[in-house]
């Protein structure tokens, strides 16, 4: 079976990419960067989702010798001009400190009345080939901000957002409906196909 580099360390990730890829029908047999100690994590040094995910997955691929998919996502809130973005896991100063995030950027918008709080999750899907064949694809989940987090489910800012149509954030909602509708899942339902006849 053909092996899948996921160039992400982050456990809840690799669990939820493996359902979504799976699902889209990519047969490989999915591991995580976890796998590969040796291999350094990637500066992030671009200044989009697309540039950071195509930086990722080439150096794991590079790294590997193996076909690798990393993907870059992050939450864009309308009234802060697209931020965090790019800079979502690390809004707070430390890398990966969900509860810190999500409280500071509870705190910045504290002032701003409901019908100004919408806001979108945004991923950028790579894939890359040792050769430096490259696909990337971007895909979107919009909503609203809550004042207060709610749902036990998801990480990062999943408790304070509601997507569009929605009553329950995306922490209240199963890791099957969150896939549904994820911006994750939309981004990498779409690369699937341009992955498949690579691998």
């Amino acid at each position: 079976m053909q092996q899948l580099v996921l160039a992400t360390r982050n456990a809840h990730k690799v669990t939820e990419l493996r359902a979504i890829l799976a699902a889209a029908g990519v047969t490989a047999e999915l591991t995580g960067a976890d796998a590969f100690p040796e291999v350094p994590d990637v500066k992030e040094t671009g200044t989009t989702f697309a540039e950071n995910a195509l930086l990722k997955a080439h150096a794991l691929a590079t790294a590997t010798g193996l076909p690798a998919i990393a993907d870059d996502s992050g939450l864009c809130v309308d009234v802060m001009g697209g931020a965090p973005g790019i800079f979502s896991a690390r809004w707070a100063g430390r890398h990966g400190d969900d509860p810190a995030n999500l409280n500071l950027l509870l705190a910045q918008l504290s002032e701003i009345d409901d019908p100004h709080r919408g806001a979108y999750f945004a991923c950028a899907a790579a894939f890359a080939l040792p050769d430096g064949t490259e696909r990337v694809v971007e895909g979107r989940l919009p909503g609203t901000l809550r004042r207060e987090p709610a749902g036990p489910n998801g990480f990062g800012y999943d408790p304070i957002l509601q997507p569009e149509g929605e009553t329950r954030t995306c922490a209240e909602l199963s890791p099957d409906e969150k896939n549904a509708i994820s911006h994750r899942g939309r981004a990498f339902r779409e690369l699937a196909p341009l992955v498949l006849p690579l691998l």
